[in-house]
C-alpha cells in the first residue's frame, strides 16, 4: 500500500512537471517518464526488497531532475507554476505558518468576495521562559485549489473594500498588518465602489497607515496586485512573478491581435521574458527587499520545510520594519540585518515589540515615503546639464525655507493673531450693537440702502449661468486645425438624437468641438484647453527636460518612443505648467493622449510627483487634466507599474499639507492613472462625452465573458456611481475651474 502511494505521488509530480513546461520537448522529462514506466514494468517481476531499493532510485532521480529542470525555467515556466492549482494557497500559509487565526469577513464561499481572504492570526514567540503572542491582520487573495468560488484569485471591487476596511481596523488596534498577493489582475467592473476607484482609495489610505505593512508577492498581477500591495517591507516567492501585465495580453498588444484571435506561443515566451517579471528581475530592480526560496519548481502545500522558512523570513521582515522606527535598536538591528549568518531560531526568539507609538508611526509613514519615492530613480532620462540640477535644488531649497517661513510660521501666528482679533472684535460688536442700538432706531432713514456695485457682482458672479463659457469677445484663444477642413461632420448621436450634419469650421472653431443641437463633445487636442482655459501668456513649462526611455531595454521600443516624440515635440506623455486663471496661480499636469496614448511610465510619474512637490512647496492648488490615457506603459512593466502607489503617496502628502488637488478627465481614461494617483482625488470632474473606468470593452470581454452596454463607461455613468463629482462643458471648464478654485479647498492655499 505504501508503494502504490508513492508511485501515485511521483506520477502526480511528472503530471505536475508537464504542466509547468506545457509542449515543450525536453529530455529530462522523457527520462521520467521512462523510468517511471520501466519501474512499473519491474515491480511486478522483482522482490519486495528489490522493488524498494528501485523505487527509491526513482525518488532520487525525480528529486535531482527536478534541480536540473528548476535551473532550465523560463519566465514563461514561472508563470505557469504561479497559475497552477497545486500552488500554495493563503489557506496553507495560514495552517502553516501562523499558530492560531480566525478567519473573518466572510468563510469560504459565504463571503462578500470569495478571492479576498482576511483572518485576524497570532504568531507566538518564546524568549527564555517567556512566552510572547504577537498578534497581526493578515489580508490576502486567495485562489484555493481550483475552487470556482474564488474567482481565480481576481478580486472584485467590494473584496477590495472589505481588505481596506480591516487594514484599517488593525490600524485601530495597532497591529502589524500582513499582506498575500496571489492575483492575475482585479476584476474588472464599474459597480460601486468600482474597480479602479476602489484601488485608488486603498492605495491613498495604505500610504498612511500607522501600522507596519509587510507584503509576500506569489503573483502580481497589475493594479490588483497593487491593491493590497504597498508595504514597507516587499517580500517575493522566488517562483513568482509581478507585473504590469499578464505575457498573453503584452503578446497580444505587440501582435496587434483582436479579440478571439490567437497569439503565437512563442511571442507570449518572449513578451513574459522582455517583461522583467520573475523574483530575480524584481531583487535587481530594488522593487522587492528579499526573495523567499521555494523548493525546486516551486512551493505546494506539503513542502513544510517552505512553510517553516516563510515564517521565519515575515517574523524577520516584521521585526526589521519595527526595529527601523524603534528608538532603541541597535544590536537587534545588526543582528537581524546579518541574514546569512543568523539562524532561523535566533532570529525568532529575539524579542522585538509589535507597537508603535505616535512618533514612531511619524517615522514609519516618512520611511514609507522615502522606499517608494526612491524607486524607478534610474528608470527615465533627465537631460539637464550638471548646472540646472544644481540650479533646481537650491531653487528648491529656497522655496522650502521660504514656504516655511511664510506659511508655516509666520502664517501660523498671523491665523492666531488673526483669530484672536476676531474673537476680541466678536464680543466688541455685540457691547457697540447694544449701546448704539437706540441711537439708530432715532437716526434711521427712509429708502433703500445703497450697495457697491463691484461687491453686488462679487457676491453674484458664482451663481450667473449666462457667464458661462470662456469665449472672448474676439473669439477663442486657440482654434483646431480641423477648423480649417472644408467637410461635413456626422455627430454619433444623429440617429437617436436627429443631428444635422455639421460644417467642420463651426464645429471646431466657433463651436469647440461641440455638437450644436445634441451637445455631444468631439475630442479636441489637448492644446485647446491650454490656450482657452488659462490665462493669456501664463504657462511656463518646467521639468520638460524630464523624459521617457527605454529602461528594460525592451526590443522595439526606442523606434517608437522616436516616434511619438517626433510626431508631438514632446519628450513624455507628461506635461507640467505653472498657469494662472483669472490671476489665481496654479500647478497644472496634463497627460497627453497623442504621446503613446497617454501611457504613464517612470517619467511620467517622476513630473507628477515634481510638480505636486512644486506646488506644495508654494501652496499651489493642483490640476490633473487628463487629455487621455490607455494606462501604464507596458514597455517599461514593473518601472511603470511602481508609478501608481509612488504617486499616490505623492498625492497624499500633498493633500495633507492643505492642497487643493482637483482631476478632470476628457476623451478615454482608463486603467493605472485611474485606479491610483487620479481616482484618489476628492475632486474629480469629466469633461462631457468622455469615458472612464478600470478597462476596455475588449478586455473585460475578455476575462469576465460579460458584453457591457455601450454607455458603460460614460461619463455619466461614471457621475450616477458617485467615481466623479461633476460632468463640465468643455466651454465652460474656465469658469468652473475659477469657482472650484473659489469655493473649494483648506485655508492653507496661498490666496486663502
Amino acid at each position: 500500500m505504501d508503494t502504490e502511494k508513492r508511485i501515485a505521488e511521483l506520477s502526480e509530480r511528472l503530471g505536475y512537471i508537464r504542466d509547468i513546461f506545457g509542449s515543450r520537448e525536453n529530455a529530462n522529462i522523457t527520462l521520467l517518464e521512462s523510468k517511471l514506466r520501466e519501474f512499473g514494468e519491474r515491480e511486478r517481476l522483482a522482490s519486495p526488497q528489490e522493488a524498494a531499493r528501485l523505487l527509491q532510485q526513482l525518488e532520487d532521480l525525480f528529486v535531482f531532475l527536478e534541480k536540473k529542470l528548476d535551473a532550465e525555467l523560463s519566465a514563461m515556466d514561472v508563470v505557469r507554476i504561479v497559475r497552477h492549482p497545486q500552488r500554495v494557497s493563503l489557506k496553507d500559509i495560514l495552517e502553516n505558518v501562523y499558530d492560531n487565526y480566525t478567519e473573518i469577513g466572510g468563510q469560504d464561499e459565504y463571503s462578500i468576495d470569495p478571492s479576498m481572504l482576511i483572518a485576524r492570526a497570532y504568531i507566538t514567540r518564546r524568549r527564555g521562559d517567556k512566552v510572547h503572542h504577537q498578534p497581526v491582520m493578515v489580508i490576502g487573495q486567495e485562489k484555493g485549489h481550483g475552487q470556482e468560488f474564488r474567482n481565480g484569485g481576481s478580486v472584485k471591487p467590494w473584496g477590495n473594500a472589505k481588505a481596506l476596511q480591516y487594514m484599517k481596523v488593525a490600524e485601530t488596534e495597532k497591529i502589524p498588518i500582513h499582506t498575500f498577493v496571489s492575483t492575475p489582475g482585479a476584476f474588472p467592473v464599474e459597480d460601486y465602489p468600482g474597480a479602479a476607484q476602489q484601488i485608488a482609495r486603498n492605495l491613498y489610505e495604505m500610504a498612511g497607515l500607522k501600522v507596519p505593512v509587510v507584503s509576500v508577492i506569489s503573483e502580481g498581477g497589475s493594479g490588483g496586485a497593487e491593491a493590497i500591495g504597498l508595504s514597507d517591507a516587499r517580500l517575493m516567492f522566488s517562483h513568482g512573478y509581478y507585473s504590469v501585465i499578464s505575457p498573453e495580453g503584452a503578446a497580444a498588444i505587440e501582435a496587434g491581435t483582436r479579440q478571439g484571435q490567437r497569439v503565437p506561443p512563442e511571442l507570449i515566451g518572449a513578451c513574459a521574458s522582455r517583461l522583467k517579471m520573475t523574483a530575480k528581475d524584481n531583487l535587481s530592480m530594488g522593487y522587492v527587499d528579499r526573495i523567499i526560496q521555494e523548493p525546486h519548481l516551486g512551493a505546494r502545500p506539503y513542502h513544510y520545510d517552505f512553510f517553516k522558512n516563510l515564517r521565519q523570513e515575515i517574523i524577520r521582515a516584521t521585526d526589521q520594519v519595527f526595529l527601523s522606527i524603534a528608538g532603541m535598536k541597535l544590536f537587534r538591528a545588526m543582528v537581524l540585518g546579518r541574514h546569512k549568518d543568523v539562524s532561523p531560531a535566533d532570529a525568532e526568539s529575539m524579542y522585538v515589540r509589535w507597537s508603535v507609538d505616535e512618533a514612531a508611526a511619524e517615522r514609519l509613514l516618512w520611511r514609507r515615503y522615502r522606499k517608494y519615492r526612491c524607486m524607478a530613480e534610474n528608470a527615465f532620462v533627465d537631460s539637464r546639464t550638471p548646472a540646472s540640477r544644481l540650479y533646481a535644488k537650491v531653487q528648491g531649497a529656497v522655496w522650502s525655507g521660504y514656504s516655511f517661513l511664510r506659511y508655516d510660521f509666520l502664517g501660523k501666528q498671523e491665523k492666531r493673531l488673526s483669530k484672536a482679533l476676531g474673537e476680541v472684535e466678536g464680543e466688541l460688536r455685540v457691547v457697540v450693537d447694544k449701546m448704539s442700538g437706540p441711537i439708530r432706531k432715532m437716526t434711521r432713514r427712509s429708502g433703500a440702502p445703497v450697495c457697491d456695485a463691484e461687491k453686488s457682482r462679487m457676491l453674484t458672479e458664482l451663481s450667473q449661468p449666462e457667464l458661462g463659457a470662456c469665449l472672448e469677445d474676439w473669439g477663442w484663444s486657440y482654434i483646431s486645425p480641423r477648423a480649417r477642413e472644408d467637410r461635413a461632420v456626422t455627430c454619433p448621436n444623429m440617429k437617436q438624437s436627429g443631428c444635422p450634419d455639421l460644417w467642420a469650421p463651426d464645429l471646431f472653431g466657433d463651436f469647440a468641438g461641440v455638437c450644436s443641437h445634441c451637445g455631444h463633445h468631439f475630442p479636441m487636442e489637448y492644446q485647446w484647453y491650454l490656450h482657452n482655459v488659462f490665462d493669456v501668456d501664463s504657462l511656463h513649462e518646467f521639468n520638460a527636460e524630464i523624459e521617457a526611455g527605454n529602461p528594460l531595454d525592451y526590443p522595439g521600443f526606442p523606434e517608437k518612443l522616436e516616434a511619438a516624440k517626433k510626431k508631438t515635440g514632446k519628450k513624455s506623455s507628461c506635461l507640467t505648467y505653472e498657469a494662472r486663471i483669472d490671476g489665481k496661480k496654479m500647478v497644472v499636469a496634463v497627460l497627453i493622449a497623442p504621446f503613446r496614448g497617454g501611457t504613464v511610465g517612470a517619467a511620467e510619474g517622476e513630473k507628477f510627483i515634481r510638480a505636486l512637490a512644486r506646488a506644495r512647496k508654494r501652496h499651489y492648488p493642483f490640476l490633473a487634466y487628463v487629455h487621455g490615457t490607455a494606462g501604464i506603459r507596458i514597455q517599461e512593466s514593473l518601472n511603470g507599474l511602481i508609478q501608481m502607489p509612488r504617486v499616490t503617496m505623492a498625492v497624499r502628502r500633498y493633500i495633507e499639507a492643505g492642497g487643493l488637488y482637483i482631476v478632470l478627465y476628457d476623451t478615454n481614461s482608463y486603467a493605472g492613472p485611474v485606479a491610483s494617483f487620479l481616482g484618489c482625488s476628492p475632486y474629480q470632474f469629466a469633461v462631457r462625452s468622455s469615458n472612464i473606468g478600470f478597462a476596455g470593452p475588449g478586455v473585460i470581454k475578455e476575462t469576465t465573458g460579460i458584453d457591457i452596454p455601450p454607455n458603460y463607461h460614460n461619463a455619466y455613468q461614471a457621475l450616477t456611481r458617485g467615481h466623479v463629482q461633476g460632468i463640465w462643458d468643455r466651454r465652460e471648464v474656465r469658469k468652473n475651474l475659477k469657482n472650484a478654485l473659489m469655493t473649494i479647498g483648506g485655508r492653507n492655499l496661498y490666496y486663502r
